[in-house]
């Protein structure tokens, strides 16, 4: 059986070394390339691949976002995640925004051919286990009570990746805005904002909006952008 591959990541170097590897395979098919989220998520439901490998941080949508809105519209193309930032909570966020493996970008070529394989037999590869759906919901399940610890009420409700107007405000937080100003960009009311954010801060764990800009921008979820604000919110 082919598998149906569609590449993306925003760094043409990286898109290529991937390319040559897994073009010499004759089992994979590599149907596109892309390097914007947007246009990711669009090509993959005009093309519906196999198999997406899906870099993280991208412009536009990154890639939690991207593999949340294919669960949502529960497309059979088996999302492949790869990522600079390799920790538990990460891995976490893209398990449950639908990712069946979740690799580091220095994985050797022939494990990532390997991992592919075994995503389209409808396994899960995380945390260095091959795992079945119920292992890898047991394995989550531990995983949310460790990183978690004692004193939180609802652990899950910790690691539910943003939404997407909620990951909007952080991107134009990271550009320096206020909350007066990110209200006028988005057509929205200031409490909105302030609802949105408090929501953030709470998903997030974190105390105030720099610790969330930084926590955003180190693990690739946004960009550092220059703010363009309009002038009559300046």
């Amino acid at each position: 059986m082919t598998v149906r591959l569609l590449i993306v990541d925003d760094h043409p170097f990286f898109r290529e070394g991937v390319r040559n590897v897994l073009s010499t395979e004759p089992d994979i098919e590599i149907v596109g390339e892309v390097a914007d989220g947007e246009e990711a998520l669009r090509l993959a439901q005009q093309l519906v691949p196999d198999v997406v490998l899906l870099d993280i941080n991208l412009p536009s949508m990154n890639g939690l976002q991207v593999a949340r809105q294919l669960k949502a519209i529960r497309s059979r193309t088996r999302v492949v995640t790869l990522t600079g930032y390799d920790e538990v909570e990460q891995m976490l966020h893209a398990v449950r925004a639908g990712a069946m493996a979740y690799c580091n970008k220095d994985i050797q070529p022939e494990e990532l051919v390997t991992i592919i394989r075994q995503v389209m037999m409808g396994k899960y590869v995380i945390d260095g286990r091959v795992m079945d759906e119920n292992q890898v919901l047991r394995w989550l399940d531990d995983k949310l009570r460790q990183v978690g610890g004692t004193f939180l009420d609802d652990i899950d409700e910790l690691f539910v990746p943003l939404s997407p107007r909620e990951m909007e405000i952080l991107d134009l937080v990271t550009r320096g805005m206020s909350n007066k100003q990110i209200a006028y960009v988005l057509g929205i009311s200031h409490q909105t904002v302030k609802n949105h954010m408090t929501s953030i801060l709470n998903k997030l764990d974190v105390e105030d909006r720099t610790q969330a800009a930084v926590y955003a921008l180190s693990r690739g979820w946004v960009r550092l952008r220059t703010a363009q604000v309009p002038a009559a919110v300046r």
